[in-house]
């Protein structure tokens, strides 16, 4: 059929291709109707082929067939007018027509307007440039990711293993990925790559796309036209990219802005013309809200395609799309490719035969060998003459990838000795057809062509660099300058940040509210020497607060990674210009932030009130808030994942704290250590805000001595402050005499610190973008199968590094073969259900927002027999997942009207018990064996009364039965797609279901091959006597076959047909072509056909109101009479019984100690988690205890001590949010199937959790008390109080209330924010930071505070009841009245009150010590007494059972109940309106 163009475009087209029309091949019979067709080779005019390639019969289908609005949507997108002044094309120079074209939605059409900008371009003089790839024997060579064992906590600690982890660094295994490839792809041509997972696709595109650094050689002649692989690498990289199969974008940019700014970066001189639509609507992710995935496809076909690069290697990118959004992309990457020039490389898994046709050429690819490189439209017809031969409506794709699997392969009678088997084979094969050689002559032609021509090298450079922005570099693949990608990167920023509002407002929030608590807490502080200590406090905590909160920014810079990675690879920007932009647009922000939070602070607390000493602040905050931020990002931008940077960040927290010089003043710190104050930024940032506090004051004595009764009429001349720094005979104290004798500071070094702290920004913001330059790779992911410790099974001595290897988990295939035979022999030993599961009627109504409601499913009637497995099919949004969770009785909310029977009886009380469910996601815990995961649900689903060798013996079978046997010791967590959602089916069969087994989606994510191996399996079930009812989503023809019933829905959930399908699918055929509906093709896919004629599909209209017609059919009247004979014939036989007593199959004790065990094998399997846990401790208790290190009996010594007990706190909380990723990780498994499964209690969970988490956290704290206590100098004889306080109690306590956060919050992040947000009250109304006697208002929250009684239990009883000799400059100067000693004088003062006098006989100069006991320092000062520890450790324990009764508290509320916060604050806000 020739294509019908319209006359002008035909036109159009001629002024710039010289190409005769391919022949086409006859589109399907639904789109006869359209007209627009597309060419398949357009050469430019400036190089025509001598030797034309060998035409591929390519389909050109009118694209907007499948999705009018969709594709329109893209077309607009990528017409976008730029208005860069002085580069874009000027609105004169577009034709009329074309103006009228682009404001009349129906007529635009994407394929002229982009001939009309390339002849524009043609026009203006800028020369077109094109790029096409030959590669001759490319091999590529990985690292060997060997098949390994599961790291340990033990495995880790032998010393053994080290050596051996080092040897295979120095050493590692290399395997060859993949090898002997040859072929070329031009200019205007689309080349399809298939094969299995884990064959090489991904590796081989990647090749073609010169990515060449994560693999460790690459060999082989590659010329792309007439320049080297390095040469496109340094100078060219962006006409060359590699898109991966994941969207990844900035989820709060909007469409227009992610597709703006691809375009500004790459094309800064020339825009597609066109009229703007903006799109408002964000990308969005996981968590935010954004574009359907379809869309968000759509988004990065244009993303990729307004940077005009010239060949494209797409991965997998239809992965999760239906047929009609596959096929949308696949049409505009044929447009791109006909009418840009580009080279385009596509792999995909499922492709139906629709997409297949736009291919031009396709290459199979068997275990690493090419086994097939030509013309797409001759592969079929070439494995056929080589023996195979295609199942029943089996598409070309399926059967190019199935003769790549020894179990998926069918030979041809009479080849069974003939056709190849191995990979090798098949490609020496290869070698010798007659494609082969047309190939080799393809290359030949291309590279006397293209290669080594230099006019052709002098063309390209002359495009290329007309491109280039004025003060870019020719030689840089850049397009624009740095300063333009700066201002670009700046505005994106701002954007992201606008998208980001709520979290923008919840951080601004979070200063002004902590603000507000200190300086409520130090509220108005006196013009006082006893205000000195608390002045301190406020400023450290002002500067520490502000700094360390940019922290939290890390894993945030760890998510960006991947994209601002694939933006440099397509040479958009450099990486460092990002992270400039990303600090200077911070600026600002930080600034608005901060201004609130010194405003807030500053005068709630009364620090002094001058404008110039306030703003000095304010410069010191703001300044060290932005040089910590740098420090941080410079930490996270030289690691390659976020767990090690978190640790190392977390430490370096604690060393920061220890030594800015506020716990212990410099003075006091060990020589060994008081290095680290001169590398600490905020040492020097505290210093200058308190030499600018403390500059100008001259403070009132508080603690005159002596006086009181006794001493009425006596003068200051006989009178002593006790402050430091007073003066003997001087009532008021100066601030910067009492600075520098405490802390050695000096208002001098003012400015000084400002340039030190400034240098160190600089430093730390520059070491952070070369950092981001060299490092942005993000470390791969497990790289193979893991097998648990001690198992016997094959651990492979060579690897693969191939991405979709890395997932496969592939057995061979003899491994295979006989698996399979097993699996069928265990199936057919299974007991075959009898029992009918029907629905009739059924209907399900959920409440809307406000007083509306919703129909889900409307009047649904159904069953499911023995022996048969029946599909549940409908476009998006039908109710197939909702009609699935009803059946199984897992929905919570709405109203469901109908009746569900078993075998004509209601359903039993233990339903959900008696039935598995498969769902879609396949939810495990990551470091469980595929054997104890099985086991686990068979101990705790089967009855009690089973024995339990029984049940080890039933698992094996069930291994045996999902062809898992060679996978029992692997972990659950390494396994590929297949055999993960092969392990979630074997655990439900564990559970031995009684009635039937439910499944949603068991082949979605899959490849052609996997999803064949599943429905098989599930086929062979079947066929044993299990009763299946099974979701699928657009199945192939081959896959649709496996069923014996269907159960069609259409939105609403209305049903369509319900019935059997017949062989080959005739009976459903018959159906609807006897009620109206058109032929069915003898090619065509039932599955598709049914979507489409009944309006499922994503385009599809239908004037035939099925529904209706399905009521009046008599196929609706002989399902209700059938439903009503099952009914009948079963009311005869006694109802089904229940197979449990109780509530769960088990006892509550069983439950408990398969529960500590599952949990003790997962917490010894990750050893990072124990390893970050012990050596948390360990590092901070020699840190605290030699930053404190044998601290003496003085009045510093005494309080250095104090802060040595406090500091050691500080550990505790991130010891708690470590905790919590777990327990809500567990908790995740439990609520996603465990618990509608009915396996076990859910406070059996909690008390596993809780008990668990215990032994690791006194032993971490244990190794804490070692390290620490006797090295600051504790008593060893009160060693044993502080140890069972400390090491036993405490641990309790961080756990508990660790996990009582966590219950109920929904993630770690918001438990990680709220539990630090709660802990800072615990420790800042301790009366440590602000004594008891200052604390005011808020000293009920002093008696609320489990620390409280913690900090005086373990102070009172390590400090308490000793003596304090006070050092030479703590002792107050005193000058007697004439005539009298010191004890004459002093001693009535001491009795009074407290301390001593150092030399009672002497007459002048008297020297007298504030304290003489710990006991009075305590007491005065912190309002702790040693006689309380006892009774602390009583109130502490109570504090521990509070925690303990929240964790099942909250986890009822918030979880069992179903209310997480948000919804619970949601439904009290909707109450009171």
């Amino acid at each position: 059929m020739p294509s019908v163009q319209d006359p002008e475009q035909s036109a159009q087209g001629e002024a710039i291709d010289f190409v005769p029309e391919l022949p086409l091949v006859p589109p399907v019979p639904s789109a006869t109707h359209h007209h627009h067709h597309l060419h398949t080779h357009h050469p430019s005019k400036d190089e025509r082929p001598h030797n034309p390639r060998q035409p591929s019969h390519t389909r050109s289908v009118d694209i907007e067939f499948f999705d009018p609005s969709g594709v329109g949507e893209l077309r607009r997108t990528l017409s976008r007018v730029s208005t860069e002044r002085g580069q874009a094309i000027a609105p004169s120079q577009i034709s009329e027509v074309s103006d009228d074209t682009l404001t009349s939605e129906a007529q635009f059409d994407l394929e002229k307007c982009m001939r009309e900008f390339v002849q524009k371009l043609d026009e203006s003089g800028k020369k077109r440039r094109e790029l096409g790839v030959m590669f001759k024997d490319l091999r590529v060579i990985g690292i060997g990711a060997t098949a390994r064992h599961q790291a340990t906590l033990g495995s880790i600690l032998n010393p053994l293993n080290l050596l051996k982890t080092i040897h295979e660094t120095r050493h590692p295994a290399l395997r060859e990925i993949i090898g002997g490839f040859e072929g070329c792809i031009r200019p205007g041509e689309m080349l399809l790559v298939l094969g299995r997972p884990g064959s090489g696709c991904t590796t081989f595109l990647k090749a073609l796309a010169n990515h060449r650094d994560e693999y460790h050689s690459v060999d082989g002649d590659v010329m792309y036209d007439s320049f080297t692989p390095e040469e496109i690498e340094k100078h060219y990289r962006g006409d060359v990219q590699y898109c991966p199969e994941d969207d990844v974008h900035f989820p709060t940019l909007t469409v227009e802005e992610t597709l703006t700014f691809a375009a500004k970066t790459r094309t800064p001189r020339a825009r597609l013309p066109g009229e703007t639509r903006e799109q408002h609507t964000p990308v969005g992710d996981a968590a935010i809200r954004g574009v359907s995935g379809g869309e968000k496809k759509r988004v990065s076909i244009a993303e990729t395609l307004a940077t005009m690069c010239k060949l494209i290697s797409w991965d997998n990118s239809t992965r999760g799309l239906d047929a009609s959004t596959a096929l949308e992309f696949v049409q505009a990457l044929r447009i791109a490719t006909d009418v840009s020039r580009q080279a385009t490389s596509v792999s995909i898994y499922q492709a139906g035969e629709s997409l297949y046709q736009h291919f031009d050429k396709v290459t199979i690819i068997y275990e690493g060998k090419m086994v097939y490189f030509g013309p797409a439209d001759r592969a079929r017809q070439y494995f056929i003459d080589m023996g195979y031969k295609p199942a029943n409506r089996q598409t070309t794709a399926d059967f190019l990838v199935a003769v790549t699997d020894p179990k998926g392969r069918t030979v041809r009678e009479g080849y069974e000795n003939r056709v190849p088997r191995t990979a090798q084979e098949f490609a020496d094969f290869f070698k010798k057809s007659d494609i082969s050689a047309l190939n080799q002559e393809d290359i030949e032609s291309y590279t006397e062509e293209f290669v080594g021509k230099e006019h052709r090298v002098s063309h390209y450079k002359e495009s290329y660099h007309a491109e280039h922005a004025r003060h870019t570099s020719h030689k840089s693949p850049y397009i624009i300058s740095i300063p333009m990608q700066a201002r670009a990167l700046m505005l994106r920023r701002v954007q992201i940040l606008k998208g980001m509002m709520a979290v923008q407002v919840i951080q601004t929030m979070t200063f002004v509210i902590q603000a507000i608590i200190i300086g409520t807490v130090f509220l108005r502080l006196e013009d006082a020497t006893s205000s000195f200590f608390s002045r301190g406090g406020v400023l450290f905590f002002s500067i520490l607060f502000a700094a360390l909160s940019t922290m939290a920014e890390i894993p945030a810079l760890f998510s960006q990674r991947p994209i601002v990675l694939r933006h440099s690879r397509a040479a958009m920007y450099h990486p460092f210009v990002e992270s400039l932009a990303l600090t200077l647009v911070d600026v600002p922000k930080m600034f608005i932030i901060l201004v609130l939070f010194s405003i807030v602070l500053y005068f709630l607390v009364g620090l002094q009130q001058a404008a110039g000493q306030f703003f000095i602040f304010l410069l010191f905050v703001f300044s060290m808030t932005l040089i910590m931020q740098g420090w941080f990002r410079m930490l996270a931008a030289g690691f390659q994942t976020a767990a090690p940077a978190q640790t190392v960040a977390g430490l370096i927290v604690l060393v920061l704290t220890l030594y800015t010089g506020y716990s212990i003043p410099q003075p006091s710190m060990i020589g060994a250590l008081r290095w680290i104050t001169y590398i600490n930024p905020l040492k020097y940032g505290f210093e200058s805000l308190m030499v600018n506090e403390f500059h100008g004051i001259n403070a009132e004595c508080s603690s005159l001595v002596p006086q009181g009764p006794g001493y009425e009429g006596i003068t200051l001349a006989n009178q002593a402050c006790t402050t430091v720094g007073s003066i003997p005979g001087q009532e008021l104290v100066n601030g910067n005499r009492y600075v520098e004798l405490s802390f050695n500071y000096s208002y001098s070094h003012l400015w000084r610190n400002f340039g030190i702290i400034w240098a160190f920004g600089i430093a730390f913001v520059a070491t952070y973008l070369i950092f981001t330059e060299i490092n942005t790779k993000s470390a791969g992911a497990s790289a193979t199968v893991v097998f648990k410790r001690g198992s016997k099974a094959h651990v492979a001595k060579q690897g693969s590094s191939d991405e979709e290897k890395i997932h496969s988990g592939a057995t061979t295939p003899d491994q295979e073969g006989n698996a399979s035979e097993e699996a069928k022999k265990a199936i057919s030993d299974t007991r075959a259900m009898h029992d009918i599961f029907s629905w009739q009627h059924l209907s399900y109504v959920v409440p809307l927002p406000g007083d509306g409601t919703r129909m889900l499913l409307n009047d649904v009637s159904g069953y499911v027999a023995p022996g048969k497995l029946t599909a549940l099919v409908g476009a998006s949004g039908a109710g197939k997942t909702t009609l699935l969770n009803t059946l199984a009785q897992r929905v919570t909310t709405g109203v469901v009207t109908g009746d569900l029977f078993v075998s004509g009886h209601p359903l039993p009380a233990d339903f959900q018990a008696q039935t598995g469910y498969v769902q879609q996601m396949d939810t495990h815990l990551p470091r469980a064996t595929v054997r104890e995961a099985l086991l686990f649900s068979a101990k705790l689903r089967q009855p009690a009364s089973v024995p339990l060798a029984e049940k080890e013996a039933y698992v094996d079978k069930c291994l045996k039965m999902c062809g898992l046997e060679a996978f029992g010791d692997a972990i659950v967590g390494s396994l590929g797609v297949e055999h993960r959602k092969r392990t979630t089916i074997g655990v439900e069969l564990a559970a031995k279901p009684q009635l039937l087994l439910f499944l949603d989606e068991p082949t979605s994510g899959l490849d052609s091959q996997s999803a064949w191996a599943i429905m098989a399996f599930l086929r062979t079930l079947a066929d044993s006597g299990q009763a299946i009812l099974c979701t699928i989503h657009q199945p192939s023809a081959e896959l649709f076959e496996v069923f014996d019933r269907m159960l069609l829905l259409r939105p609403g959930g209305q049903t369509v047909y319900f019935g059997d399908l017949g062989h080959h699918c005739q009976t459903l055929i018959d159906y609807f072509q006897r009620n109206g509906a058109r032929h069915c093709g003898p090619d065509e896919n039932p599955a598709e056909y049914i979507l489409t004629v009944t309006g499922a599909g994503a385009t599809a209209r239908s004037d035939v109101d099925w529904h209706q017609v399905w009521l009046k059919s008599k196929e609706a009247e002989e399902l209700q009479s059938e439903l009503e004979r099952i009914h009948s014939e079963g009311r005869s036989r006694p109802p089904p019984q229940p197979t449990y007593h109780g509530e769960f199959a088990t006892s509550w004790l069983y439950q408990l100690g398969l529960l500590l065990h599952r949990d003790a094998q997962n917490h010894w399997r990750d050893p990072s988690f124990l390893m970050a846990k012990l050596a948390l401790n360990t590092v901070a208790g020699l840190l605290i205890g030699f930053t404190f290190f044998k601290a003496k009996a003085t009045l510093q010594g005494t309080q250095n001590k104090l802060f040595a007990i406090f500091m050691g706190l500080i550990p505790s909380v991130p010891l708690a949010n470590q905790l919590q990723v777990p327990f809500i990780e567990t908790r995740s498994v439990y609520e996603i199937r465990e618990r509608p499964s009915r396996m076990y209690s859910w406070t059996a969970l909690v008390t596993s959790q809780m008990l668990i988490e215990m032994p690791w956290n006194i032993l971490g704290s244990s190794l804490f008390f070692l390290c620490w206590y006797w090295t600051v100098a504790f008593p060893t004889e009160r060693g044993g109080y502080t140890y069972l306080m400390y090491s036993i109690i405490t641990p309790l306590y961080y756990t508990t209330i660790g996990q009582a956060v966590a219950s109920m919050s929904p993630n770690a992040e918001i438990a990680a924010l709220l539990f630090s947000f709660l802990f800072s009250f615990v420790l800042t109304f301790n009366g440590v930071l602000q004594p008891f006697r200052l604390l005011g208002w808020w000293r009920w929250m002093y008696r609320l505070s489990p620390y409280t009684y913690l900090i005086e239990g373990l102070l009172g009883q390590a400090i308490g009841k000793q003596q304090i000799t006070c050092s030479e400059v703590e002792f107050a100067r005193i000058t007697p009245p004439s005539g009298q000693t010191c004890a004459q004088f002093l001693q009535p003062f001491v009795n009074m009150s407290s301390g001593y006098i150092n030399d009672p006989d002497a007459t002048s100069d008297c020297q007298y010590c504030a304290y003489r006991t710990t006991d009075e320092f305590l007491l005065a000062g912190f309002n702790i007494q040693f006689s309380h520890h006892w009774r602390n450790l009583g109130i502490f324990v109570a504090f521990v059972l509070f925690n303990v009764a929240s964790v099942y508290f909250f986890t009822y509320i918030f979880r069992i109940k179903g209310m997480a916060i948000r919804h619970w604050i949601k439904k009290k806000v909707i109450r009171r309106k």
